[in-house]
């Protein structure tokens, strides 16, 4: 599994959007199966929200005061406006939908109807030494503690779509722990873009303020924001007032807050789907392949075949250089090729009748065992067990089933790639000169018996026989006979064991050209959609990473 993100103190700058996003969207067209169902959900929701405010107005900036019940949010809201226009309640919270202040004479009107805020007051253009700029959309919301389930879900769904947050809280409830856990740090990676306010200072002894925010200061570093902007306010007095206007005007300065916020939101998404992939993914094409080959070539009967191939190379060894007058003994001996209905397989040409008939070629090799099938299984599962080492659980799932999605269709293909692997060689230049020789040496004897032939009728029918030539004390006819015959049987010998030899080497031959057949199979059937996982396995951990960096 990966490693836990180590998180970086540095910003995501607003540049980066269109390439994170870029990313993201990678990522999720290449992994989304093998990724957290929600994340991908989350994701795909964040690059829709993306799009749709980068349409939008690009010279508003969206600032969210959020705030407990009780901290005083509502009051801060209309002392930076200026007016009274957040109600403010007593002892309950009263701000049920949010309320929109807006400097400028642009027109936010599209803005805050995708923002679904109806209650807005137009400010105008800033004025000199007001601390706020033109283009600033502030925005009250309802109390994210608010006892209202539909006030705490309108204040959270603001916060999904505002650019600044300004985390509003007070002496009393600065270390709330729904605050902390439930929206500070989930959105920890914002920090370029936020703000925390620690109001109605004026209710501590000013020797403790330093003290509140320092430990305030603490609690957001443990909440991933490092470098936390903490500010003391106090509506009653004024004070810290205008330092928080300066503030917000500052990150609303350059109008790239909004980018700056979605570039966190990829990052954050990024950092979320990517502990679903792994670091590395294995090299697919050094996987382990000699177990599955081997339960392969026994599914597809090649022991059977090469059996065949020796036998059928003898036999036609003998067909072609054994003795002249026993050759047709070999005839009646079946065909092992043939009782296999392999003797085609070097016949399939390049026509494409030739290719149509391969296809629809079958051999007799019997049909996988169940033994041999499970086998095959179980070096096909072991296959895509060392493919997806160290994968998490849903891409080994992914791995496995694309290494067994075609399991049915490979006693077929498996008895194919036999049918079409070329079986039978050219004849070898040695059967042609001994089967020259033999009919040489059968002629030869044939020739001797019939000159003895003639010379016995001859001397039945007492007729004069002329001198017959001899070698020392044997008649040449005699010669010719025994020469012959006994060179036939000596060279049919030689034949033979050199027909043994042969045999083997044409085992060894055609075993390779089985192998590179099946293997075809394997990488077809059973490697390929493997390597097709590990490699969007990889373009997703790629993508992740450009994105959340």
């Amino acid at each position: 599994m990966s490693r836990p993100w180590r998180r970086s103190d540095s910003t995501h700058g607003a540049d980066d959007l269109g390439s994170r996003v870029d990313a993201l969207e990678a990522a999720l067209a290449s992994g989304s199966d093998g990724l957290d169902p929600d994340g991908v959900r989350r994701a795909r929701e964040l690059t829709r929200k993306v799009g749709e405010r980068t349409r939008l107005s690009g010279s508003h900036t969206v600032v969210a005061l959020a705030g407990a019940t009780g901290s005083g949010k509502s009051s801060l809201f209309n002392s930076l406006v200026g007016a009274d226009v957040a109600r403010i309640g007593a002892r309950r919270p009263t701000t049920a939908t949010p309320t929109a202040a807006v400097w400028g004479d642009d027109d936010a009107g599209p803005l805050l109807d995708w923002l679904q805020v109806d209650t807005r007051h137009l400010v105008g253009a800033a004025r000199p030494g007001t601390g706020l700029s033109d283009g600033v959309v502030l925005l009250d919301l309802p109390d994210f503690d608010s006892r209202e389930a539909a006030h705490r879900a309108e204040a959270e769904r603001v916060l999904e779509l505002a650019d600044v947050f300004v985390w509003v809280t007070d002496p009393q409830k600065y270390a709330d722990a729904r605050l902390h856990d439930d929206f500070v740090r989930l959105l920890s990676q914002h920090e370029s873009v936020t703000l925390a306010v620690l109001n109605q200072a004026d209710r501590l002894p000013p020797e403790s303020v330093a003290s509140c925010l320092a430990d305030l200061g603490r609690l957001l570093a443990g909440d991933g924001i490092a470098h936390a902007t903490v500010l003391p306010t106090s509506v009653r007095t004024g004070a810290g007032i205008e330092d928080l206007r300066s503030r917000i005007a500052g990150i609303a300065a350059g109008h790239a807050a909004a980018r700056l916020r979605l570039s966190a939101d990829v990052v954050t998404r990024a950092r979320e789907l990517r502990t679903g992939v792994a670091d590395t993914e294995a090299p697919a094409g050094l996987l382990p392949r000699g177990e599955l080959d081997a339960a392969l070539s026994r599914a597809a009967g090649v022991p059977i075949v090469l059996d065949a191939v020796g036998r059928d190379y003898r036999r036609r060894s003998v067909a072609s250089s054994g003795w002249i007058f026993t050759r047709w003994v070999g005839k009646l001996r079946p065909d092992p090729l043939r009782r296999l209905r392999l003797e085609g397989g070097a016949s399939a040409g390049t026509d494409p009748d030739d290719e149509i008939r391969a296809a629809l070629r079958r051999s007799s090799i019997a049909a996988p065992t169940g033994p041999t099938r499970a086998a095959v299984e179980v070096a096909t599962r072991a296959f895509a067990r060392s493919a997806s080492t160290g994968l998490p659980e849903r891409w080994a799932l992914q791995v496995e089933e694309a290494a067994t999605a075609r399991a049915d269709e490979l006693p077929d293909a498996l008895d194919q790639a036999v049918t079409s692997t070329p079986l039978v060689n050219r004849r070898p230049i040695w059967w042609r000169v001994c089967n020259v020789l033999q009919w040489l040496f059968g002629l030869t004897a044939v020739a001797g018996a019939l000159w003895l032939g003639g010379l016995y009728l001859l001397g039945v029918l007492a007729l004069p026989k002329p001198e017959t030539p001899a070698v020392g004390i044997v008649p040449v006819p005699l010669l010719l006979v025994v020469g012959g015959l006994l060179l036939g049987m000596v060279l049919a010998g030689l034949a033979r064991w050199w027909a043994r030899i042969g045999s083997r080497r044409r085992r060894r031959s055609t075993a390779t050209r089985l192998a590179d057949s099946l293997a075809e199979v394997r990488e077809e059937r059973i490697a390929e959609p493997v390597a097709e996982v590990l490699a969007r396995h990889r373009a997703t951990r790629e993508s992740l990473d450009r994105a959340a960096r």
